[in-house]
C-alpha cells in the first residue's frame, strides 16, 4: 500500500513508517510545519521517500493519514483528491482535547468519511466524535534496547517547549521537584531553562540511559512518547498520574502520583538507592515491551489501514 502522510510528530512517525507500506511524506524548500521531510534526526527506513507539492500531484496513493485539520485542504490542493471522498483517510488524533468538557468536539466529529484513530483509550473517552467511526491504536516504540546505567545521580525530564507549555506539562513542578533531586532537562527550547536541546534521537536515548530516573511531569497530553521510550531503555519512572499515564506505568515500574509530595518523595529515595533503581528499570521495560512493542502497534495499523482501503 503506498501512504501519504505529513511529518508532524517525529516519534510516533518513527514508529509508523516501520511498517511494510510504502511511505511519502510531503516537503517543502523551507522544510515548515507542512513540508518537513524525512527525519534528520530519527532513523528512518530508507524507503520512506519525500516529495514536493507540485510532485504529488502526478503521484498515486492508496490511503492518506491526516493528523491535523488543516491537512484535508493541503491535500485536496496538492493532490487534486478529496480525503475520504477520492482517495481513503484516516485521521489520527494525537492529542487530549482541551477546554470545557461539554465543548470537547473533534474537528471530524460526525463524518462517515473518515476514521479517526485515537492514540489512547484516554482520548477516546475524552473526544466527542459524534457519529465518526473511531478506533485506538496504541503507541508502538522502536525498541532503543536495554541501555540503562543510572550511573548519573540525577532525574531526566523531556519536555518540547517547556516555557511555553508551562502547566500543560508541568514545568512549574520542576522548581519544587527539584529539591529532591537534580535535574536535567531535555527537548526542544530546554535550553531557555537551562536544559540542553537538539539531541539526534540516538544521543538523547543515552543521556537519558545514563540518568538514575525518569521523571514525567506532564499533565495534560495524550501519553508521552518520551516516557514510552525511557520505558524501553530500561529506566525507573515518577510520574504524575494524569491522563493515560497509570495504564502505562504499572507499580512494578516506578511512582505515579497525583499527589507531589509522594513524587518528591521517590524521586528522592530512587536517587539515593540505585538498586531499588535498577529493579524498577527493570519492570518498566518488561512492561513497555509487553503493551507497546512495535510489532503489535504495525498489526494494529494494518488491520485499520486494510479496513479503510477497500
Amino acid at each position: 500500500m503506498k501512504i501519504l502522510l505529513w511529518h508532524v510528530h517525529g516519534s510516533w512517525t518513527t514508529a509508523f513508517v516501520h511498517g511494510r507500506h510504502d511511505y511519502t511524506v510531503p516537503v517543502t524548500p523551507e522544510r515548515g510545519r507542512d513540508g518537513v521531510g524525512i527525519a534528520r534526526t530519527y532513523t528512518w527506513p530508507e524507503k520512506v521517500e519525500e516529495l514536493s507539492p507540485q510532485a504529488l500531484g502526478d503521484a498515486d496513493f492508496d490511503l492518506v493519514v491526516l493528523q491535523r485539520p488543516h491537512e484535508l485542504d493541503l491535500a485536496e490542493q496538492w493532490l487534486g483528491r478529496r480525503p475520504g471522498r477520492d482517495l481513503p483517510a484516516v485521521y489520527v488524533e494525537h492529542n487530549a482535547p482541551q477546554g470545557a468538557i461539554n465543548e470537547m468536539r473533534h474537528p471530524m466529529s460526525d463524518r462517515d468519511d473518515v476514521v479517526v484513530v485515537h492514540v489512547t483509550h484516554f482520548n477516546d473517552l475524552f473526544w466527542d466524535c459524534g457519529t465518526t467511526q473511531t478506533r485506538v491504536i496504541e503507541h508502538g516504540i522502536v525498541d532503543p534496547g536495554a541501555r540503562y546505567t543510572g550511573e548519573v545521580s540525577r532525574a531526566a525530564v523531556v519536555v518540547n517547549e517547556a516555557r511555553r507549555r508551562g502547566r500543560v506539562t508541568g514545568t512549574d513542578l520542576l522548581p519544587r521537584l527539584a529539591t529532591s533531586a537534580p535535574l536535567d532537562l531535555f527537548g526542544m527550547d530546554a535550553a531557555s531553562l537551562g536544559g540542553i536541546e537538539d539531541l539526534p534521537h540516538a544521543e538523547l536515548h543515552r543521556e537519558m540511559a545514563r540518568r538514575r530516573v525518569y521523571l514525567h511531569p506532564i499533565r495534560w497530553t495524550s501519553l508521552g512518547l518520551s516516557l514510552l521510550e525511557a520505558m524501553h531503555l530500561g529506566m525507573p519512572v515518577v510520574a504524575v498520574g494524569a491522563t493515560e499515564v497509570h495504564e502505562a506505568v504499572p507499580p512494578s515500574a516506578g511512582i505515579v502520583s497525583t499527589n507531589v509530595d509522594v513524587l518528591s518523595d521517590g524521586l528522592r529515595r530512587l536517587i539515593a538507592d540505585p538498586d531499588e533503581a535498577a529493579r524498577l528499570g527493570a519492570g518498566a521495560r518488561a512492561a513497555a515491551l509487553e503493551r507497546y512493542g512495535l510489532e503489535r502497534f504495525l498489526a494494529d495499523w494494518d488491520d485499520v489501514l486494510e479496513e479503510v482501503a477497500r
